[in-house]
């Protein structure tokens, strides 16, 4: 009798052969590359070789699932996670991991001052023009889903709990322009492992600000783009609902991001008393069960906003995914 194996059996086969391959050459690279000889007795870059390989056998046995995707997609998708693994820069002394957790500790115990509203503020225009499909009381959107948004959709008639936010970032390791006074070791382009120079330091500015009106803040710093950029969605979005889980009393949390380019002659930059810093922006989907929910908050958010620093928010991006 002769059997028959399925196509999505010999498949499964052939990863769990794959797997042990790549391993071993993932190894014998390290072991052959000097500057990475260096630091193999480092437990720091242990770490970052065995987290990328679980990452990579997730990523996998994540793709193994979804019937939707090609053969293609799947060889696409694990082959970026070994290349944005191999590329990683890791601190040069293995002491480096724990001064950076000291010194985010300090950061954190500084005295905070309540933001000061008795300030202008200034529009420096970039002359470009962004795309504007709505706009509420002077409030502008770019609707790019497929929802008509009504007068009574875009009233912001909402109410919240305000007693407890949760912050996270799905890429926490976005950073920003180096100066000779802030200037930090860099994991990648405009990316750094160390949270006081990534876009995390701006969840704890957020997170004390709170805390001065009584706003319980659970500020969760988890690395979703290190050691692997890619996936970094799926594995952020374990953290928002592990976070959502422990707090279901929470109504606001809030995927903090930097944004790509900090420019001028891109997009407008305000001026508020004598600082200058980039417009904020939210970004919203449109396949989200809780959309009307969300964008009514979102517009409360930049009314309370605009009375305190007019236009500090760009056009809401509003998108057609789950955000």
């Amino acid at each position: 009798m002769i059997k028959v194996f399925r196509i999505s059996d010999l498949i499964k086969y052939f990863i769990r052969i794959l797997i042990p391959i790549i391993i071993l050459l993932i190894i014998m690279q390290v072991v052959s590359n000097q500057n990475l000889a260096k630091q193999v007795g480092s437990s720091i870059k242990q770490e970052a070789l065995l987290n990328s390989i679980s990452s990579t056998i997730t990523q996998i046995e994540v793709v193994n699932n979804e019937e939707n995707t090609s053969k293609k997609d799947r060889s696409l998708i694990f082959l970026s996670e070994l290349a944005l693994a191999s590329n990683l820069k890791e601190p040069e002394n293995k002491n480096e991991e724990q001064d950076l957790q000291s010194e985010t500790k300090e950061v954190a115990e500084e005295k905070v001052n309540e933001a000061r509203t008795d300030v202008t503020t200034e529009v420096i225009d970039s002359g470009v023009n962004p795309r504007v499909t709505n706009n509420y009381n002077g409030i502008l959107i770019n609707n790019m889903s497929d929802h008509e948004l009504t007068d009574e959709i875009m009233t912001p008639d909402i109410e919240v709990n305000k007693s407890k936010v949760i912050i996270y970032h799905t890429h926490t390791c976005e950073s920003y322009t180096p100066t000779e006074k802030f200037n930090y070791q860099a994991s990648g382009n405009y990316r750094s492992v160390d949270l006081n120079y990534s876009v995390a330091r701006v969840g704890d500015e957020l997170d004390a600000q709170l805390s001065l009106f009584g706003i319980q803040v659970i500020h969760d710093k988890t690395y979703h783009d290190h050691p692997a950029y890619s996936g970094s969605y799926s594995r952020s979005l374990v953290t928002a609902q592990r976070c959502l889980e422990n707090n279901p009393d929470t109504d606001i949390i809030i995927d903090l991001h930097r944004d790509a380019i900090a420019d001028a002659s891109y997009a407008p930059k305000v001026k508020i008393g004598e600082e200058y810093a980039s417009q904020l922006m939210f970004v919203m989907g449109g396949l989200n069960e809780n959309w009307v929910q969300n964008l009514k908050f979102a517009l409360k958010v930049m009314q309370k906003a605009n009375e305190l620093y007019p236009r500090t928010f760009q056009t809401i991006n509003f998108k057609k995914f789950r955000i």
